[in-house]
């Protein structure tokens, strides 16, 4: 049966069989494994993983998209869930969760984030994005491509770039490069900052205005002593800084509020 790509939902279909292979052998489902894949669509991978595990969960925002694969499927081997995954509810599913998905360019860098608030339910995340996010999201400091993204993403998240995917592998083909990224969250000992919120509007200020030093650019949230406490030089940008640098700040800022509360 013929599917119209819509357009507002961001659909380019895998197609090239090479690439869905790749994808699935990168994710090496085990039998019982607990996995769900963002955004089927068609099935390519759907189908592949069903054959790796004993039951596939997806989330699938179109309704005609989602009824095909209902109908397909049985409901013990594919729990199909018609659901924004924006807004879908990922602890509603089994921990050691394993995520995987061709994710919509439009909704890539904020589906990211909101995953990043379950990351303690999940074992690993393979995602196929555009190539110009996944730069970014493993770029180092004093590069081009390092951002806010890079910093938070890092901070949360071991990652690894796996492969590249041209357009043609698509249908629609998309105007540009896919690629294909894996997350493992970090354990939690490894997360050093003393308030995740606080690290978050420290990177997102020294980010606001590239060009500018962290000394105007932090200016409402620290204070140049607690910047140079943090051991870090209050003349630089926000852009050669390391994610360790970044939690010493935001732990120097968590300390600077404490004081000011006694």
């Amino acid at each position: 049966m013929f599917h119209q790509p819509r357009k507002r939902f961001g659909q380019h279909f895998l197609a090239d069989r090479h690439y869905i292979e790749r994808i699935v052998a990168a994710v090496d489902p085990q039998r019982r494994d607990v996995v769900v894949e963002i955004g089927p669509g068609l099935g390519a991978l759907t189908r592949p993983l069903l054959e790796r595990v004993e039951r596939l969960h997806v989330v699938e925002i179109d309704r005609d998209l989602a009824a095909r694969l209902s109908e397909a499927y049985p409901p013990e081997r594919l729990a199909v869930h018609v659901a924004d995954a924006l807004e879908f509810d990922f602890a509603s599913l089994p921990e050691d969760l394993r995520v995987v998905g061709n994710l919509p360019y439009n909704i890539s860098t904020p589906l990211l984030f909101r995953l990043d608030a379950f990351a303690g339910r999940i074992r690993d995340l393979t995602f196929m994005l555009q190539k110009e996010v996944v730069d970014r999201m493993v770029a180092a400091p004093s590069t081009a491509d390092y951002g806010r993204l890079s910093v938070m993403l890092q901070y949360r998240f071991e990652m690894a770039r796996l492969f590249d995917v041209p357009p043609g592998a698509f249908r629609p083909p998309p105007k540009v490069d896919s690629a294909v990224v894996r997350l493992v969250p970090r354990p939690a000992s490894d997360l050093a900052a003393c308030d995740a919120s606080r690290l978050a509007s420290i990177v997102t200020a020294a980010f606001g205005q590239r060009r500018k030093t962290l000394r105007n650019a932090l200016s409402a949230l620290l204070p140049v002593a607690a910047i140079e406490l943090a051991g870090v030089d209050p003349g630089s940008r926000g852009e050669t800084l390391s994610v360790d640098d970044y939690v010493r700040l935001a732990n120097a800022r968590s300390a600077s509020a404490a004081d000011r509360r006694g």
